[in-house]
């Protein structure tokens, strides 16, 4: 299609569909224009927000019909790629598809969507990653989705750009929903003045296994109506800002030992329990019209016997999700450069099964060359066919449409400096962080009182915020020599406060020594508190959640007593 008709077509899909997400549609523009910053905190607005649905009107289907189809099949790609400027070679891009600058890559395959990393050399300055996004915008004659893992908390790819927000669990252990939309307005906006339009967030697992290695505090919890609450709030709060919003992981992913990072998990939850315990935050994600559902690369095989993970799934795609919660928006996968996902298929395969399973968005591939050849050839071939196509195609044009990314870019620069780590941001995440700490053990040992000394891995950032605290710092890892040194410096000590964060043997062994010195310990856990189970001897602890400095600075006012522990607990804990 050429460009004009390409334009025309964009304006007149964003003018009809903008009703899809609740927003009342407003006359496009004559040429795209750079929409007005968003307020940093956004009025309230209904908590209903429906998500573009399936049901494409007749502009998306105008745009369909010119579109041909290696453009059609590369809407269904969100790859990652490699360097910090669109128009700047990059080896890996060469190396991986063929063409080394970002740009270069989205004119090859004109995939639907980019997603942005650290470790992929795209983050390092607020005006870089501006400059990065228009270019890759600029590169791209349907507009695409720009997105991060900004969950906050454990998964923060973009700090320290972006205000620090106490992540999921913090939130969940205020109690308070209103504190997760809060904080998904902080960041959204945020998102938006870096030239990001989507956030993979919030997560929707219940965590309900202690020794989970990759959900934890990243979940709001283990009750599934608090999860529910929070999901649906949090939803609200991104549509607020103005950015898109992705539940993950579908079925869920909170009662496993295993990580889809480097295995298959599976979960053996009955339909009963799963209808309990996994469902009813996706419920709450897709009644208040949540963007994209991420898919979980774990097996259920009560809700699909076939072996299959949930990502390759048209029993749990289709069927559940779709049949059962009623939900016509974006399913994406997981990153499909997951171990647990390509166990039983090839890179090419696996990205097939996973349309034919339901899903719309095809995150991550490892080999997007081969994965877009398999899936054109399948399509070609009739084993895709050409509806199923156009029906994932539509989809994601009406999100973009409904989030008014087909209208131009987010704000730039000059307003990142305005919005990014804003006063008022600073102040509402310090709120948040202020209202989850939570006292498990021994509130009546607070506050503090004579010779402080402060230990484990945040030990120098804590004793910083403590008047007249002295530290012995370690790593996460606290070695002999550490140990020893934190004994000796605690003979001169009338309190040792030790930081925890995810408590292995070693931050145990820790605890154990300071025990054994016979002064007040006092143990701040900076991660999920399950690690609180595991730690013995100590005589007071607080649960912070993160080892963020606002949750630092609220556990100091704790153990200082001007704040009242008021947090609750948002999972169990065995023993202690």
């Amino acid at each position: 299609m050429g460009g004009r008709v390409r334009a025309a077509a964009l304006l007149v899909i964003a003018t009809v569909t903008a009703g899809c997400a609740g927003t009342p549609p407003e006359p496009p523009p004559a040429a795209p224009t750079r929409a007005a910053p968003p307020a940093s905190s956004p009025p309230a607005t209904p908590a209903a927000s429906p998500s573009p649905s399936a049901s494409a009107p007749a502009p998306a289907e105008a745009l369909l019909a010119g579109m041909s189809l290696a453009e059609k099949v590369g809407q269904l790609f969100m790859p990652v790629l490699y360097g910090a400027r669109a128009d700047a070679a990059h080896g890996e891009n060469q190396a991986r598809f063929g063409a080394g600058a970002p740009a270069q890559v989205v004119r090859k395959y004109r995939p639907g969507g980019v997603i942005l990393f650290p470790w992929a050399g795209n983050v390092a300055d607020a005006g870089q990653l501006v400059k990065l996004a228009d270019g890759l915008q600029e590169a791209s004659e349907i507009p695409l989705m720009i997105g991060a893992d900004q969950e906050n908390g454990v998964v923060s790819r973009l700090s320290p750009l972006v205000t620090d927000v106490p992540g999921s669990m913090a939130i969940g252990a205020t109690g308070d929903p209103e504190q997760a939309r809060a904080a998904a307005r902080v960041t959204g906006a945020e998102l938006r003045a870096l030239g990001l339009n989507l956030d993979f967030a919030p997560v929707a697992d219940v965590n309900v296994d202690p020794a989970n290695p990759v959900i934890g505090a990243r979940s709001y919890g283990s009750d599934p109506k608090r999860v529910a609450a929070m999901v649906g709030a949090a939803v609200d709060g991104f549509h607020e800002a103005g950015v898109a919003s992705a539940a993950k992981h579908f079925p869920g992913h909170g009662d496993t030992r295993v990580d889809s990072h480097s295995g298959l998990p599976v979960i053996d939850h009955s339909r009963s329990q799963w209808d309990r315990l996994d469902a009813p935050p996706f419920r709450a994600a897709v009644e208040r019209g949540v963007d994209i559902v991420m898919s979980a690369h774990v097996v259920m095989p009560k809700l699909d016997p076939s072996g299959d993970p949930a990502t390759l799934s048209k029993p749990i795609i289709t069927g559940l999700l779709r049949d059962e919660l009623g939900y016509d928006g974006v399913v994406s996968t997981d990153a499909l450069d997951m171990d647990a996902v390509r166990e039983k298929y090839g890179d090419g395969e696996v990205a097939v099964r996973a349309i034919l399973a339901g899903v719309d968005l095809l995150l991550m591939p490892p080999d997007l060359p081969k994965a877009h050849a398999a899936v054109l050839a399948a399509v070609e071939s009739g084993r895709i066919s050409r509806d199923r196509l156009d029906r994932s195609v539509s989809r994601l044009l009406a999100l973009k449409a409904g989030r008014g990314i087909l209208d131009g870019p987010a704000p730039g620069a000059g307003q990142a400096a305005k919005v990014l780590r804003s006063e008022e941001h600073r102040a509402r995440a310090q709120r948040i962080a202020d209202r989850s700490v939570t006292a498990v053990k021994g509130a009546g040992r607070l506050p503090l009182k004579g010779d402080v000394l402060v230990t484990g891995p945040a030990a120098r950032r804590l004793a910083r915020m403590l008047d007249g605290a002295t530290a012995a710092g370690t790593g996460d890892t606290p070695t002999a020599a550490q140990t020893a040194s934190a004994r000796a410096a605690a003979a001169r000590a009338d309190v040792v406060v030790v930081t925890t964060r995810d408590a292995g043997p070693a931050q145990a062994r820790l605890v154990a020594e300071m025990a054994r010195t016979g002064k007040t310990l006092v143990v701040v856990s900076m991660g999920a508190p399950y690690e609180l189970s595991r730690l013995r001897g100590y005589d007071a602890a607080l649960a912070v959640y993160s080892d963020g400095d606002a949750s630092l600075r609220a556990a100091a006012k704790a153990l200082s007593g001007t704040l009242k522990p008021a947090g609750a607990l948002p999972v169990e804990l065995n023993g202690g």
